[in-house]
This record gives C-alpha cells, sequence and structure tokens, in this order.
C-alpha cells in the first residue's frame, strides 16, 4: 500500500464554503494512487470540513443562513470570546461539522455522488488563511 501527504492552502475572505474540490482531486492525480480512500483534515479549529450540494450556490447560501441562526454570536451566556463574539460560535459550529471527511478512490478519482463537492466551511468573519492535510492511502 501507498501513502501521499499533501497540504492544500485555502484563503478564505470570511464566513462561507469555499471549494477545495479540485485541489483534493489534483492531490489524488499526484499521488499516482488509483484505489483506496483520501482523508481530508483541516488543521483548525474555527472552520470545518464538509460534502455539500456542488450544483446550486443557494443550497451553500441556506446553509450559511442556517448556521447564523443555529449558533447565532453576541450571545451573553458565551465567555470565549478573546477573540471577537464570532470566537465561541466558530468552535461550536466546527464541533457540529467536523474536521475531516474520508471519500473513496476508485480508478483514480474521487467516489463522490453526482452533485457532491467538497468545501472548506469558513466560521470566522476575518480572512483567514487555512491548512488542509490530503492523505490518499491505496495502490
Amino acid at each position: 500500500m501507498k501513502v501521499h501527504h499533501q497540504t492544500i492552502e485555502v484563503s478564505t475572505t470570511g464566513k462561507g464554503t469555499y471549494s477545495i474540490t479540485e485541489a483534493v482531486r489534483d492531490a489524488v492525480k499526484q499521488s499516482k494512487i488509483h484505489n483506496g480512500t483520501v482523508t481530508i483534515f483541516v488543521q483548525h479549529t474555527s472552520c470545518s470540513l464538509v460534502i455539500m450540494e456542488n450544483a446550486d450556490p443557494d443550497a451553500r447560501t441556506d446553509l450559511h443562513a442556517y448556521f447564523d441562526k443555529l449558533v447565532p454570536e453576541n450571545e451573553p451566556y458565551f465567555i470565549h470570546t478573546y477573540e471577537g463574539p464570532d470566537d465561541m460560535p466558530s468552535h461550536i459550529r466546527m464541533v457540529l461539522t467536523g474536521c475531516s471527511e474520508v471519500v473513496p478512490l476508485i480508478n483514480g478519482d474521487l467516489a463522490l455522488g453526482t452533485w457532491q463537492g467538497l468545501f472548506l466551511f469558513e466560521h470566522r468573519v476575518a480572512s483567514h488563511h487555512r491548512r488542509v492535510l490530503v492523505t490518499v492511502m491505496g495502490n
């Protein structure tokens, strides 16, 4: 079995979802592995990874609105606000969505469904530079 590691750098401009599907596909191509699994892991606690609808951007707009309502900012009971009112909400949003995804690799391509894409889900208002680790394992 072969293993290939690669880091993807993602610059965000604030809250939202940022497609990383093609960057992960490029990492898979560079690995020269055709069958196995691809693990995608983000090294941060205030953003997450999601597999989401990739055809209609309105689906992601609705996701953003839902999370703003589910975990609002400026709640008086949050005490972890050192970096601002979006600090604790960003951590909760990450816990709810997760920091990793595993996708099967079949015949050299991600086995995503027709309407699925991989996205970094930024939970902070300010711009950030995010590191996403991609590990391809297989043969």
